[in-house]
């Protein structure tokens, strides 16, 4: 199982950051931290698999990552998962990333977050591998991207939001709420319209 996908850059800045397990604040920034510094010090021409026992409080969870341009893309994983299926799943998410955002770039990950955790879900749900076919993962997010320029995106969610409760057609307010000993006199709202 996947416990844990970090993205951070060159410098250490968490770009994504999903953990599949319930830890606390402070550990999840400690993790990150650790994470960085041990896959920071490796060369390039180092396997790109090592134990990470005391991260995550045991011995069977491994660290798989590598490292593109100025992105590190780390998977924490049990040892029930295969390294070298976690690395063509690195190789899926980005190479998914890279089509759905033509040449993939940091910026995309800091100003589309929202797209970039959409097609994670679409890769990995709750720890568990769901989906590693490209073309089915970039056809979803086509479809949510399509969904949300049809309803006006997340920035109009709030003016729709207002004219739908303008248009409700209520019946008459009462003015006087009665229930058991207590009497409500309800104003009238008619000028706020």
């Amino acid at each position: 199982m996947i416990s844990a996908i970090l993205v951070f850059n060159n410098h250490g800045k968490p770009r994504l950051v999903r953990f599949y397990q319930r830890l606390a604040e402070e550990v999840q920034q400690q993790i990150i931290r650790e994470t960085f510094h041990l896959v920071l010090k490796r060369d390039d021409h180092i396997c790109n698999f090592l134990e990470c026992g005391s991260l995550f409080g045991g011995p069977d969870y491994k660290l798989i990552y590598r490292h593109y341009a100025t992105l590190y893309f780390v998977f924490c994983v049990d040892s029930s998962e295969s390294e070298l299926g976690i690395l063509d799943l690195i190789q899926v998410f980005v190479e998914t990333l890279d089509k759905c955002f033509e040449n993939v770039c940091e910026l995309d990950l800091i100003f589309h977050m929202d797209k970039v955790h959409y097609i994670l879900q679409e890769v990995v749900i709750g720890g568990m591998v769901l989906e590693t076919n490209m073309n089915e993962i970039v056809a979803q997010a086509e479809a949510q991207s399509k969904l949300e320029k049809t309803e006006g995106g997340l920035s109009a969610a709030p003016s729709r939001a207002v004219s739908a409760v303008k248009n409700i057609n209520l019946p008459e307010i009462p003015r006087n709420i009665n229930i058991g000993d207590i009497n409500i006199k309800v104003p009238n709202l008619s000028q706020f319209v």
